[in-house]
């Protein structure tokens, strides 16, 4: 497959996900999970006029895009406009809120002075392998691409004109498609559907369907069929109607906390307006990104199968997901916020105590190179966080024991690390690029042991009746606020250079963005510390670019060695701790200003050009700007 890497726009509904480029490409679908199976390797819909060649809807000179999406909703507009035929298109993408069909309309209009013949050809070609072959089947007017354990369906209420199985690829750019075979072993096959003569001012509707469906041993074709017939009978307009009213009741529902503070007099309109669009799509990201049965939470819609310039990013990091749980609650999705821990974290933690690095949003381990030991810790300080924010002592008690594991892995960890024994491996910092000891996750696990303290305070009475238990509790806590002692000791021994007036991120003595968790999230230090004071302003020296984005550390080269959108959203959170308003709204502005017209923040701001630079719609980014919007 040819490299894909924006994401311009994201549809879904919690089970299934799709992106599209900014010319209204369909460029991925996962499903049944938001983060996988990936089923495309390209899908392309375009249209012939009289004796035309085969015009991509996508990709031609003559054509200029806008795109948007309805107002508080996941429903995407993208309007194509082809100078040469004046011919506009209206496209509408969305998938339907409680089932896994992606609903296409396309409105045609002539705005020449003659009449079109218009016919709209598409053509779809699958990723397959020898595990996961593809075969085409035309039958009653479905196209259907299966696989073993899937049958991938294109159909609309329109008959097909015609339709090629094999081949395809040779055919569809003389516009002129068909041949003998109604099923073969082609991963791509193609679609041709005449729509008659369009007069000049006229315009003419055309649906098409794209239904992903689970296959089982018996009778599958005829089942599927069935599907068909009721997803053609319920039409565009019936699924568009209950999708638009289903997104804009969620929106409603979410948009309840914070949205007065983008008010600020003191904001220009367009920042005001982008803002807006920011904290709107912020909404409507969140569940595109979270599994809906295991509450699992993917950093992003994939940007880059082939692995060519990263490992991948459609999958859920545990500490990824406990950050954005924090922003999550801020907008009332309290459900989303339980389901991950009460679901994904105790379904993926190991036996030992610990969370392996990443895992698929079902829960099942995902590729990895090593653990974050930050991980395991975050999830202790995210389930108190929670409780925090809810003062749901029932949460904290159904968790006790996951908590409990976690904490005894990492004790025995730090106790390792103390007395040198080396025990464990060595773990990677939260960039995943250095193996070793590092002050960020000492920091995690500082905040850590204080959280389960606190979440042993709030348990305690509920164990009147359970004598050894409350003894445990007691003996566990004098361990812990021992450990703390240590953990902050160990911090200033091994990781405040006195030459340098600063703490350093490792044994690299480099300056790093996330030294900031000494203080927000972890709280070790105050703002105010002389260390944390004199370890900002060297940060501000070494990491802070031209533009006044801030790398994640000296050096960064990844994906081009730009700013990161959460680096800077960090900073203008410690700027607010220590309440120097006006230098985290210049951190703060920097990320406003980068954010795509439809509202999406990236991974990395371009330094050239201030355009999004890697990962468009990184869930990790968009929960950063709800903390700093509270904050």
């Amino acid at each position: 497959m040819k490299n894909k890497y924006f994401n311009d726009a994201i549809i879904g509904n919690g089970n299934m996900t799709a992106s599209y480029s900014k010319k209204g490409e369909l460029l991925r679908i996962s499903c049944p999970n938001v983060d996988y199976g990936q089923f495309l390797d390209f899908i392309h819909f375009g249209f012939k006029i009289n004796d035309s060649k085969f015009i991509f809807l996508h990709e031609d000179i003559n054509n200029s895009y806008e795109q948007k999406y309805i107002s508080q909703t996941n429903i995407l507009q993208t309007e194509i406009y082809n100078s040469y035929f004046k011919f506009k298109t209206s496209q509408t993408d969305f998938i339907s809120y409680d089932k896994n069909v992606l609903c296409k309309r396309y409105e045609f209009t002539n705005e020449n002075n003659f009449d079109m013949n218009l016919e709209v050809m598409g053509i779809s070609k699958l990723l397959t392998d020898i595990n996961n072959q593809v075969s085409g089947f035309y039958k009653n007017n479905i196209l259907m691409q299966y696989t073993h354990d899937n049958t991938f369906s294109i159909f609309s209420p329109n008959p097909m004109s015609s339709y090629q199985i094999n081949g395809s690829m040779d055919s569809i750019q003389t516009g002129s498609i068909g041949g003998k075979d109604y099923i073969g072993m082609s991963p791509d096959s193609s679609i041709l559907y005449n729509l008659g003569v369009l007069k000049p001012g006229k315009k003419v509707y055309f649906d098409i369907f794209i239904y992903i469906k689970e296959n089982n041993l018996k009778n599958n074709i005829d089942k599927l069929e069935e599907d068909v017939k009721y997803i053609t009978k319920k039409g565009f307009t019936g699924f568009y109607n209950e999708t638009k009213r289903y997104w804009t009741n969620y929106y409603k529902k979410h948009v309840t906390v914070g949205v007065d503070v983008l008010g600020d007099p003191n904001l220009t309109q367009l920042l005001k307006n982008r803002l807006f669009a920011i904290y709107e799509r912020t909404i409507l990201l969140f569940p595109l990104l979270t599994n809906a049965k295991t509450g699992g939470i993917s950093a992003a819609m994939e940007i880059d199968e082939e692995k060519t310039k990263c490992g991948r990013y459609s999958y859920c990091w545990p500490r990824d997901g406990v950050f954005m749980t924090s922003a999550m609650h801020a907008l009332n999705m309290k459900e989303e916020m339980e389901r991950f821990y009460n679901t994904f974290c105790k379904n993926t933690q190991s036996k030992n105590g610990m969370w392996e690095q990443r895992f698929y949003t079902d829960g099942n381990l995902a590729p990895s190179w090593g653990y974050q030991v930050d991980e395991t810790a975050s999830i202790i300080w995210g389930v108190h966080k929670y409780y925090e924010l809810t003062k749901n002592k029932k949460f904290l008690e159904e968790n006790l024991n996951m908590c409990e594991k976690a904490m005894k892995f990492l004790l025995d960890y730090f106790d390792d690390l103390q007395n040198n024994t080396n025990k464990f491996k060595p773990s990677y910092d939260l960039w995943e690029e250095n193996e070793g000891v590092h002050t960020y996750s000492l920091a995690a696990i500082f905040g850590a042991f204080e959280a389960m303290q606190k979440i042993y305070d709030k348990v305690y009475d509920g164990f009147k009746t359970n004598r050894l238990k409350q003894e445990k509790i007691r003996k566990y806590q004098l361990i812990l606020e021992d450990r703390l002692l240590k953990v902050k000791q160990y911090i200033i021994d091994n990781f405040y250079n006195k030459n340098l007036k600063s703490f350093v991120r490792g044994k690299d003595n480099k300056m790093d963005i996330s030294l900031l968790g000494l203080v927000e999230p972890f709280n070790v230090f105050t703002a105010k510390d002389q260390k944390i004071l004199n370890t900002v302003e060297r940060l501000n020296l070494t990491v802070r670019t031209h533009t006044g984005g801030y790398l994640r550390y000296e050096g960064d080269k990844y994906a081009g060695g730009n700013p990161w959108v959460i680096a800077n959203l960090w900073m203008a959170r410690y700027y607010n701790k220590l309440g120097k308003k006006s230098k985290a709204k210049e951190c703060f502005d920097f990320v406003a200003k980068s954010a795509t017209e439809l509202g999406f923040l990236p991974e990395q701001v371009d330094n050239k050009t201030m355009k999004p630079a890697w990962v468009i719609g990184l869930g990790w980014s968009h929960a950063a700007f709800i903390d700093v919007v509270l904050s």
